[in-house]
């Protein structure tokens, strides 16, 4: 694979000619509206077959020869892949690029709101292969913890099986279309009502046929931290051979008197659960400074401090599959699909900026007297935190959410990872 940025002179047609790569092909794998759809500065994945090189921190007794053993390459090639490195001095930490034929392997998971059912069926169908789980962001639960159904999903649910992907019922503290503190903190403090929540979400889980559970609890008071971990750990027990996936808030240290992160104990959540998805998304947030959402050194940060709670084989980190829009006066935030922020470039003419230090996307725009900045997520920067997955070896990573277009992304996974599935 190679990833092109745009200058000055270029055209879909050189670039074309250049990497030998299909016109059409470059047009439909990067979602471009017109032939003449450049600005200097886009990020253009072209899908031209070339080896796909791996991230690997240095353990102890590798080598070089061990290495393209591993890895089914050659020591020359590991060598060649990395200039002013001595391969034959490799130190315990040291990344290294790897030239490698074997795929990335990582369990994905996609969010949906099933707000459309039948304009969703079709999207999924085309991203099938590469999603291992499903999660149907459509349930929530009353004051005395009975989990109910909020939109109607049993197409969808059908739909995932036809296609081989796990759906997970997912399930948020949501209360007048907001996530509720208050709900989270009164149904988790109440040893019955807690266990009635428990049996609501097995119930329902086996009645409308899912593979497992997605919990999305935020702003649970700090107070009932234990109480959570006490729940996540009767849900498990409760399911049986069905998977509790559990999403939280990032976090690079523990502080468990503070509202947004400190219910959340890593460590126990980690061991009740069979995934845990760190919320590695919107450290530029919606209403804030128009900061990246999701800077690669910060990313790294959270998953460094996450395993010290949680074993890689279970953690995930998440991909935002959209971008910000933020008037710079107000900070009034508008968001859309990384595809959409990339052709709002592309229409308004705009060269597109890289963030070098937080591998980042952006551009700056006006409309009339009004500053606007834009930050959002490319090829190179999605490829920076798959690269993070490779070298701390994750489980996987999940998506926010699959209805936004990111054909870049899926183009990605399809050439690069192999999806792991659940049931072959």
């Amino acid at each position: 694979m190679t990833v092109h940025v745009v200058g000055a002179g270029d055209s879909l047609w050189s670039i074309s000619n250049t990497y030998g790569v299909p016109l059409q092909t470059i047009m439909s794998t990067n979602g471009l509206p017109s032939e003449k759809s450049l600005v200097p500065g886009l990020a253009l994945y072209l899908p031209d077959h070339t080896t796909f090189m791996r991230s690997y921190k240095i353990k102890a007794g590798d080598n070089d020869w061990s290495l393209a053993k591993v890895f089914q390459t050659t020591p020359e090639a590991i060598l060649s892949a990395n200039p002013g490195i001595n391969t034959n001095l490799l130190s315990i930490g040291q990344v290294i690029n790897i030239p490698s034929p074997l795929k990335l392997r990582l369990a994905t998971l996609g969010f949906l709101i099933p707000y459309d059912a039948s304009a969703i069926l079709p999207t999924l169908g085309a991203i099938s292969k590469e999603l291992t789980f499903l999660a149907i962001v459509a349930y929530s639960f009353t004051s005395e913890g009975y989990a109910y159904n909020e939109i109607e999903d049993s197409s969808i649910v059908a739909r995932c099986k036809e296609l081989n992907i796990t759906p997970l019922l997912m399930i948020r503290n949501f209360a007048g279309g907001n996530f509720s503190p208050n709900l989270a903190g009164d149904v988790l403090g109440n040893s019955r009502y807690r266990n009635n929540l428990i049996a609501s979400i097995v119930n329902l889980a086996r009645q409308r046929g899912f593979g497992g559970i997605s919990i999305d609890f935020e702003f649970i008071p700090p107070a009932r931290r234990n109480d959570f971990s006490s729940f996540l750990s009767g849900l498990k027990s409760a399911l049986g051979n069905l998977i509790l996936q559990v999403n939280v808030h990032a976090k690079t240290e523990d502080i468990p008197t503070n509202r947004i992160i400190g219910a959340y104990d890593y460590a126990a959540i980690g061991r009740a659960a069979d995934l845990v998805a760190v919320m590695t998304i919107d450290y530029g947030y919606p209403g804030g400074p128009p900061d990246p959402i999701a800077p690669i050194p910060w990313m790294e940060q959270v998953i460094q401090y996450s395993l010290t709670q949680i074993p890689s084989s279970k953690l995930q980190v998440a991909i935002a599959l959209y971008g910000y829009d933020k008037v710079t006066t107000t900070k009034a935030t508008t968001a859309f699909s990384i595809l959409a922020a990339q052709n709002l470039a592309i229409s308004t003419g705009t060269s597109i900026q890289y963030d070098a230090s937080n591998k980042s996307p952006w551009f700056r725009y006006w409309r009339g007297a009004e500053e606007h900045i834009v930050r959002f997520e490319d090829i190179r920067s999605l490829l920076e935190k798959y690269r993070l997955m490779d070298i701390y070896q994750l489980s996987g990573t999940t998506f926010w959410q699959i209805s936004l277009p990111a054909p870049q992304n899926w183009a990605f996974i399809r050439d690069h990872i192999e999806v792991f599935k659940l049931y072959r």
